[in-house]
């Protein structure tokens, strides 16, 4: 649950965001409902507000590395606008949202298609290299950066995954959820950037050994 405060302060921040683009207080309250409505779903129990907020903080610290600020914060905000955990196209289908919602706000198209492509680095596909494009390679650790949280931090992450799959069978729920850890920590690095390396790749790796080993059990 997000407190008004913190609430209020996103709404802030999306003003100013778009307001960039030339969009008006008045147009922008829309979209920034509607977003907010998809986080707030009962469903999400962690690809919601906080999830946003701990992004945010993440892509800050990175801003020194991003060419496109401005995509980057859009991205965040529509990366999880569509998430359906039986679905296997989220990714794709926010991409298509923030196009939509982004042509009627008036951004240019350059913007947009840089938007949409952030939004759907997110996928994550296990297997690819560590992407190369600076402002993915943020937005990418921005998202990853929850695995490496602190212990207590992780744990609750991992509790609202499972309750986001609650439809799914536990030895199911096990065998998959272990196969995407084991992803994981197969790759040379979770991190592209040496700050959340030299802060976290330990830790996430400590975390995502741990809950895998609980799996296991």
């Amino acid at each position: 649950m997000i407190s008004p405060e913190r609430l209020d302060a996103m709404q802030g921040q999306w003003v100013r965001l778009v307001a960039a683009f030339g969009v008006a207080p008045a147009e922008a309250y829309p979209p920034f409902d509607r977003l907010v409505a998809a986080y707030t779903a009962p469903d999400r129990h962690y690809h919601n507000l906080e999830h946003l907020g701990e992004m945010f903080r993440v892509a800050g610290r990175l801003a020194a590395h991003t060419r496109d600020p401005l995509a980057v914060q859009l991205a965040v905000w529509y990366h999880d606008a569509v998430y359906d955990p039986r679905a296997k196209d989220n990714e794709g289908r926010s991409a298509a949202l923030a196009g939509e919602e982004l042509v009627a706000l008036g951004v240019p198209t350059a913007t947009i298609g840089a938007v949409q492509r952030l939004v759907l680095a997110t996928a994550h596909l296990l297997g690819q290299e560590l992407p190369a494009a600076p402002d993915a390679a943020v937005i990418i650790d921005a998202d990853l950066a929850i695995l490496g949280a602190a212990d207590a931090r992780y744990r609750r992450y991992a509790a609202d995954v499972r309750r986001e799959y609650a439809f799914v069978p536990d030895p199911d729920y096990r065998a998959g959820r272990a196969a995407v850890l084991r992803q994981f920590l197969a790759r040379p690095r979770i991190y592209r950037h040496d700050v959340l390396f030299e802060e976290g790749e330990a830790r996430a790796r400590e975390n995502m050994t741990a809950e895998l080993r609980d799996l296991e059990t």
